[in-house]
């Protein structure tokens, strides 16, 4: 997990933009810094009108340009990228156009060869889903959506397993509840988390779940962890340490246990610890989000960028605020240059802090209220930017 420690004298700068406006709604399809390199690599996504991108593009922070990949990915948004031990990088599954059905298609990037080549057939189209590096090498899939019949969406509870090695997808033990959107983070030993998401009930929005569940890669096993003291969707999860998560904000949920609305919920933080399995609050945000970018920054720090209240009627937030586990407090840094959701984060070499590209206004806040309003700005965030 690359770190760093935010200065207090840390702002925002311009940095230079994407080829065009793309955004980023995924949980797992954002950027990976290439191995052995300070260099950036963006994949897919989709464009202002929805539809997915084929292209990928490199960011070098040195020489503070966008350079696309010599050859192109297909088309895909909602998809997944990996970084593997390799220093290559896979992706995985997605929306192959502005509609369903999902991808059952994998590729991976060489960035020492700057070319783009087929990485096997998952078991099962997908998108929403969570991939992650496993201590062994292989990349384990988990849940997402996919198609149910005509034009409804059911979420999965499969998984799946890449050898890099070999090339070969392999079913992995089914996940307990059947989910989309969540968050998985690796922890000690290998264990995988996987956190929240939404599960597919044909209204039009999705409940968010509270459910929580490990996968043990020794024994190719799901077991159910502690639940989350309030369901999440288009929330965050990063991990504090080898056994210790943060999750942050998400949608705001529909009425409690004791049946009254609370319009702070987006505010919560909660922490899970691995070795008692259960999750326990940590300090509210300053304010709510959801659909922003969190990423680990120090000893148990984390950096909370952007996001917004809702996708509709709304403008991105520049709010950014940092979490000190030691303290359990939150501190107010300094703010984006252009207010945005949905996102490509990402920690550079050099401990900067890369956001670019997603969403900027909606509905009534853009200035046609039929068009999501994307953006193509860079900006990095450091006491050196």
């Amino acid at each position: 997990m690359t770190t760093s420690t935010v200065p207090t004298a840390a702002k925002w700068t311009a940095a230079h933009d994407l080829a065009g406006a793309t955004a980023w709604f995924g949980q797992h399809d954002g950027p990976v810094v290439l191995k052995g390199t300070t260099k950036v690599l963006v994949v897919g996504g989709a464009d202002p009108s929805g539809a997915a991108l084929g292209r990928a593009a490199v960011y070098d922070p040195a020489a503070d340009t966008w350079t696309a990949t010599a050859t192109q990915p297909s088309p895909r948004r909602l998809h997944a990228v990996t970084a593997l031990a390799d220093g290559k990088v896979l992706v995985t599954g997605g929306i192959g156009g502005s509609t369903a059905p999902g991808l059952t298609s994998a590729e991976v990037y060489d960035p020492a060869a700057n070319t783009w080549s087929p990485a096997g057939t998952m078991n099962q189209a997908r998108w929403g889903h969570s991939a992650v590096l496993l201590p062994s090498g292989k990349v384990l899939v988990a849940g997402g959506s996919a198609v149910r019949a005509g034009t409804t969406v059911r979420a999965l509870r499969s998984a799946e397993l890449y050898d890099p090695a070999t090339g070969i997808w392999t079913a992995a033990g089914d996940l307990g509840d059947a989910r989309s959107g969540h968050v998985a983070v690796v922890l000690k030993d290998g264990k995988v988390l996987v956190v929240g998401g939404t599960a597919s009930v044909g209204t039009a929005q999705d409940p968010a779940l509270a459910f929580c569940e490990l996968y043990d890669p020794a024994a190719g096993t799901w077991t159910p962890t502690g639940s989350l003291l309030r369901p999440r969707a288009l929330h965050q999860a990063t991990a504090l340490s080898d056994t210790t998560v943060l999750v942050t904000g998400g949608r705001a949920p529909g009425a409690g246990d004791d049946g009254t609305f609370d319009p702070f919920g987006r505010r919560t933080a909660e922490k899970y610890d691995l070795t008692t399995g259960v999750w326990t609050a940590a300090a509210d945000m300053p304010a709510g989000r959801a659909q922003h970018r969190a990423v680990a920054v120090g000893t148990g720090g984390v950096l909370v960028i952007g996001g917004t209240g809702s996708d509709t009627d709304e403008a991105g937030f520049r709010s950014v605020v940092q979490y000190d586990a030691g303290a359990d407090a939150w501190t107010a840094q300094s703010g984006l240059l252009t207010g945005r959701w949905g996102f490509a984060a990402a920690v550079l070499t050099d401990g900067r802090v890369l956001a670019a590209g997603g969403a900027a206004r909606s509905g009534l806040a853009a200035a046609d209220p039929t068009a999501t309003e994307l953006t193509a700005t860079t900006e990095l965030f450091g006491s050196g930017a």
